[in-house]
């Protein structure tokens, strides 16, 4: 017979509870009762060990590492501040704008200032007002003005020795005065775009000219242009000023590698939009003010705010300041890694807007 067949007709063994089995049963009852004990202590010590970690020593140290970084921030801002204290700094387009912002900035920070404009008058009372104030901490200086036209090529050799006769030497040489433009291409006349040139670009170009060997004697100097974010990447109806920013960033680029075995720091800051009145100072395409406060113009950053991070700029010896927000800094990757997604965007701005609006 198969031995299978067998398997139905064999004895089954059945267990029932014996009377050693209770004591192993009521054994394992209280091993398992001291685990479960166990696990809750180590779950309550766990907690307790987190509670203690996070009320006396996480807090503790991330207080202390808040406080460490504000330290370090003040350490650098002193440092920066020092760095221009007593430094001989010249400002272009000081009356409005950036540029009285950057003076009052830097006369707080001690620093002996020149003051360059068109308008003597305003000049005047930019040198009263900083004059008058008490707000420095520092032993101040009275700052001398130089009246010029940056459009005006012969005046800047004259305006450069005049500069060069208040101090006897320059620091730092802010190229700051610029002229906005808003039009279309197709209407604009050449003599807007050069106009816009000679102000953003030729003038700039030309004073720096007229001081850098002065510079390059001492082994000594930072200049300083202030560029835009169109000088990285073009908008629509704004092609002169985004031309000239361009050239601008192209000149000093070179400018700083080739004066750098001279000991002379270049910086260019790329600021966005700024609440100054340079919407409203813009050209058009026929010449006349655009006389608008663009929306941007008027949510961008503070004049302060920005003339402080030129400071600090200056005195860290950076060689590039991108000042703008996310998606301008986007906008210029995107130029680089997607160039046809960029344009397309332009082309759909522009027909979006057609042409800048005025009153």
């Amino acid at each position: 017979m198969d031995p299978l067949n067998l398997v139905p007709y064999l004895p089954r063994a059945e267990w029932s509870l014996g009377p050693g089995d209770q004591g192993w049963l009521t054994m394992l009852g209280q091993v398992l009762k001291e685990y479960q004990t166990c696990t809750r202590r180590r779950s309550l010590l766990r907690a307790r060990v987190m509670d203690f970690v996070t009320s006396t020593a996480i807090l503790p140290l991330l207080l202390g590492c808040v406080g460490v970084c504000s330290l370090f921030k003040l350490l650098r801002w002193l440092r920066t501040r020092a760095c221009v204290r007593n430094a001989v700094v010249v400002i272009t387009g000081a009356t409005s704008g950036l540029g009285r912002e950057c003076a009052r900035v830097f006369h707080a920070a001690g620093a002996k200032l020149v003051l360059c404009g068109r308008n003597a008058e305003a000049l005047a009372e930019l040198t009263r007002e900083l004059a008058a104030s008490r707000a420095a901490k520092v032993q101040t200086h009275k700052p001398y003005t130089v009246t010029f036209d940056l459009t005006d090529p012969g005046a800047i050799v004259g305006a450069a020795a005049e500069i060069l006769q208040c101090f006897g030497y320059v620091d730092v040489l802010i190229n700051n005065a610029g002229i906005s433009y808003r039009g279309t291409i197709v209407d604009t006349s050449l003599d807007v775009d050069r106009r816009v040139m000679e102000t953003n670009y030729f003038g700039p170009v030309a004073l720096t000219k007229a001081l850098l060997p002065s510079m390059i004697r001492r082994r000594q100097g930072h200049i300083v242009a202030i560029s835009s974010i169109q000088g990285k990447i073009s908008v629509p109806f704004r092609s002169a000023y985004a031309a000239s920013k361009h050239a601008t960033q192209a000149f000093f680029d070179c400018l700083r590698a080739e004066v750098e075995r001279h000991d002379i720091e270049v910086t260019v800051v790329s600021p966005g939009y700024i609440q100054t009145s340079l919407s409203l100072n813009a050209v058009t395409a026929d010449g006349s003010k655009y006389g608008v406060m663009d929306e941007t113009t008027a949510q961008g950053r503070s004049p302060s705010q920005v003339a402080r991070d030129v400071l600090a700029a200056v005195g860290r010896k950076k060689k590039e300041v991108v000042l703008a927000g996310v998606a301008p800094a986007l906008a210029v990757y995107l130029r680089t890694l997607a160039p046809r997604l960029f344009f397309s965007l332009m082309a759909s701005r522009a027909r979006k807007e057609r042409k800048p609006k005025r009153c």
